[in-house]
């Protein structure tokens, strides 16, 4: 895909947002004619339950660089990422959120960053951003915590506004709640070229966030996912049979401490203490059988991993596809 002749694909995930659809086409499609790209925006209604896929429709008929793709139900961000990403052809790729807080005006140099610079991957940075305190701060803690975990030197890791080459999201697996990680993904698939620029954020127009307080806590429960699948994923094994080895050889070597203990004692006639009378005993016996369901679950996650099945598949209830390559 690298020589399609479709410079920038835009790929927007939505959902209930048919305010902002067509003033959004209306900027994106300005920025592309007056930098003279040839473009697709590729629009995925998320399970809108509001009248966007209408908008949709009525603003794919008009424009021919304009497809579509709509879920049956809601399935998330993540989803909706990955199948705009398998559906994209630009040479570079760039993701927005739909409610015209990211500005269309920074495609350009997203584009020159990663066409002419050489990026895999560049993510926008919100330094300026126009949200309640409510959300900023849980969201600076959050992104230190994972610049920390990760290694990744990005000051804002959920921003929706990225770019992208095309063999890159061509590359990753987007699923669960994971399109906060993608520069995590992107890196463990080998695209180290991962720079960041500060973007223009704007003050939500319509309609209201559809992000609560829950998606701090998804995002560190999916940020401990993504860390142990870095390291662990393709060798669960190496992780629970190795603590389960540990917790193993302690619990038996305990175990067989206390017994050799009781019969010196009872061969030198001292005073003998019940081996089963002994609480040391049982926590040995505990670790013992720890140890063993560890090991088992490490064998069983490696038979799992390589016998699973695609795990994107998602009910896709219709599609607009106009004819540009």
């Amino acid at each position: 895909m690298e020589n399609s002749t479709i410079d920038i694909s835009v790929v927007v995930p939505l959902y209930n947002e048919e305010e902002s659809l067509p003033e959004l086409l209306a900027w994106i499609e300005r920025v592309m004619d007056g930098n003279r790209f040839v473009y697709e925006v590729i629009f995925v209604d998320d399970g809108s339950r509001d009248g966007s896929w209408d908008v949709v429709s009525d603003l794919a008929r008009r424009n021919p660089s304009v497809r579509a793709i709509r879920f049956l139900r809601n399935y998330g961000k993540s989803a909706a990422l990955y199948s705009g990403f398998e559906a994209a052809r630009g040479r570079v790729v760039i993701t927005m959120d739909a409610d015209l807080q990211d500005s269309p005006d920074e495609i350009p140099e997203l584009y020159r960053m990663v066409a002419e610079e050489g990026y895999d991957l560049v993510s926008g940075w919100k330094k300026k951003r126009y949200d309640p305190l409510g959300k900023t701060i849980p969201s600076k803690f959050f992104n230190a915590t994972a610049r920390f975990a990760t290694g990744i030197r990005l000051h804002d890791f959920n921003c929706g506004l990225k770019a992208y080459r095309n063999k890159v999201v061509k590359s990753i697996e987007v699923y669960g709640e994971m399109h906060r990680f993608i520069p995590v993904l992107a890196k463990q698939a080998g695209f180290s070229r991962i720079g960041e620029k500060v973007v223009h954020h704007r003050a939500r127009k319509y309609g209201v966030s559809k992000f609560g307080w829950e998606r701090m806590i998804k995002g560190y429960l999916d940020l401990i996912t993504v860390m142990f699948m870095s390291r662990f994923g393709k060798s669960p094994m190496y992780l629970f049979g190795g603590m389960g080895t540990l917790m193993f050889l302690v619990g038996g070597a305990t175990t067989v401490w206390l017994i050799a203990e009781k019969l010196w004692k009872q061969a030198h006639g001292l005073a003998v203490r019940g081996v089963t009378d002994q609480p040391l005993f049982y926590i040995a016996i505990v670790a013992v059988i720890l140890g063993v369901q560890l090991f088992l679950a490490g064998f069983l996650g490696e038979l799992i991993g390589r016998g699973s099945s695609d795990r994107n598949r998602y009910l896709i209830d219709e599609r607009i596809e106009n004819k540009k390559e």
